[in-house]
């Protein structure tokens, strides 16, 4: 070693604490850049998973809508999404995330289009973030579109095409990105402690308040409630097609609370991830079960509309928080939320508020308690601020969307005649049919 030593020149053995500095630094700017790699990338597959929802999301109203009704609803979902796409580019993300916060300058630079890195990013440091603005605003932007497939289905068999539409405009531009930057965008929400991990209540619940403002401005379905108040049942086309779009927002659910953990450069980072996905699933599985068990218990058969429903409400229920619980804690916040479902539907029934897919039940009611509850498995969080949290977002977005249908109803008018909902606003509005080898259903 001595020997060794002595063929090095004098130079380079002072140089070699340098070196090392230099290799240190290096390293860092490698863990850098792999943070950037890995997190950018998280958002890409979340974002493409939470995307497949809204197939999910079109199969399972085509499933539960009457065959005379099912091209509308394909129509609604494809444009609804095209729509949240241009809006959420145009002005939405930016609302969201304004960039020199709530300020006057701030709300100015907020109303426009979202930009994306230069092809052919240099990989410099001042050009890093924690991920690459496209893979964020892609993540971002399959949330907002999903706060308006909710609203969908609710109001099925009985709005027009285009007001509805006109609501979406709305409602992905501005209203859902405003609520939103409360808590995701280091607004008033986030400030004084309130907790939404995924979008239990700025996604679903908002989605919630949404439906549920439309439904109660357009009115019931001819045929939904006789004279007398008691309930028509009126069972969808294809529970074949709602079972298949159910897996697959199951499994779209996968990206939308594990792409919610916002990174995935740390070994932590990665166990987190695979905690939620455990957490998801679980509280799927159980809300799913408890709606079995409990349906058969009060109705003596078990009803498969209320099963999938009871899935997706567990899912609801454990979006608000997917990291902290155990395995047995995710297992009853799902369960209960699927409970909550099988009492919920019958009571909207009884308000006479015509819910097509059982959306606000699902989004709105199993939002709340999953909001509730976080303060049930995480310390930092408290009930009364997730209640106020909860509260605010839904009087704002019931308000908005309340006037906002109210304004389309009193202008445009909000739904189709008499004659077209009973023929089917599949030949009303579009002037074909999903199945038109069959006769109406």
């Amino acid at each position: 070693m001595q020997f060794m030593k002595s063929l090095i020149p004098a130079a380079a053995i002072a140089a070699l604490p340098q070196m090392g500095l230099a290799q240190e630094a290096a390293t860092g700017e490698t863990a850098q850049h792999t943070q950037y790699i890995l997190t950018s990338l998280l958002f890409l597959m979340g974002g493409f998973l939470v995307f497949w929802m809204a197939a999910g999301f079109a199969m399972l109203e085509a499933g539960l809508v009457r065959s005379k009704n099912v091209a509308m609803q394909l129509v609604k979902n494809m444009g609804l999404f095209s729509f949240a796409a241009i809006m959420y580019w145009l002005v939405g993300f930016n609302l969201m995330y304004p960039g020199d916060g709530w300020t006057i300058t701030g709300i100015l630079g907020a109303f426009s289009p979202t930009s994306l890195e230069p092809v052919g990013l240099a990989d410099t440091e001042t050009a890093l973030g924690y991920a690459s603005v496209g893979s964020d605003f892609f993540f971002q932007l399959m949330f907002c579109a999903t706060t308006a497939s909710i609203v969908s289905g609710t109001m099925a068999e009985r709005v027009k095409l285009w007001p509805f539409f006109a609501f979406v405009i709305v409602l992905t531009g501005i209203i859902y990105p405003i609520e939103a930057s409360w808590q995701w965008g280091g607004g008033w929400l986030s400030q004084i402690g309130f907790s939404d991990f995924a979008g239990s209540t700025l996604v679903h619940a908002a989605g919630g308040f949404a439906a549920l403002a439309g439904a109660i401005v357009l009115g019931p379905r001819i045929g939904k409630y006789n004279k007398d108040g008691k309930v028509i049942p009126i069972p969808g086309s294809n529970l074949a097609l709602a079972t298949l779009g159910t897996f697959i927002l199951w499994l779209g659910w996968f990206g939308f609370n594990g792409g919610s953990q916002l990174a995935m450069g740390t070994i932590g980072d990665m166990a987190d991830i695979s905690r939620i996905f455990a957490n998801t699933n679980m509280a799927a599985a159980a809300g799913a079960v408890a709606v079995l068990i409990l349906t058969q218990l009060m109705y003596g058969k078990v009803d498969l509309t209320m099963v999938l429903n009871g899935a997706l409400a567990g899912l609801v229920s454990i979006t608000a928080e997917p990291l902290a619980p155990s395995l047995f804690e995710a297992l009853i916040i799902g369960a209960i939320g699927g409970v909550i479902v099988v009492f919920a539907v019958p009571m909207l029934d009884r308000m006479r508020i015509d819910d097509v897919v059982g959306a606000i039940p699902v989004h709105l009611i199993a939002g709340f308690w999953g909001t509730f509850i976080v303060a049930w498995t995480n310390d930092g969080a408290s009930f009364v601020t997730q209640i106020i949290g909860f509260a605010a977002i839904g009087i704002f977005v019931f308000v908005v969307s309340f006037i906002l249908f109210s304004l389309l109803k009193a202008t445009v008018g909000l739904r189709v005649g008499e004659e077209e909902e009973i023929n089917g606003l599949d030949m009303g509005e579009l002037g074909m049919e999903a199945y038109p080898e069959f006769s109406k259903g």
